[in-house]
């Protein structure tokens, strides 16, 4: 059973952690509610860093080449 203390650690530590992916999410153009994946025990950064690594970004200024 998870106790008050244990709790309140792992909120603290998962704002530390959804409160910079809210930012590069939104200048990276996708929708800030994608961090709450912070929140998924186990495999929610590696989602998230998954998401910003291999999906085309909506702000990316995009260059052709001639």
């Amino acid at each position: 059973m998870l106790m008050a203390p244990e709790f309140m650690q792992v909120v603290i530590v998962g704002m530390m952690i959804l409160v910079p992916v809210c930012i590069i999410y939104k200048k990276a153009g996708f929708s800030p509610l994608w961090a709450a994946l912070v929140f998924v025990p186990g495999f929610g950064l590696l989602f998230i860093f998954m998401q910003l690594a291999l999906l085309p970004w909506p702000n990316a200024k995009l260059t052709s080449e001639r």
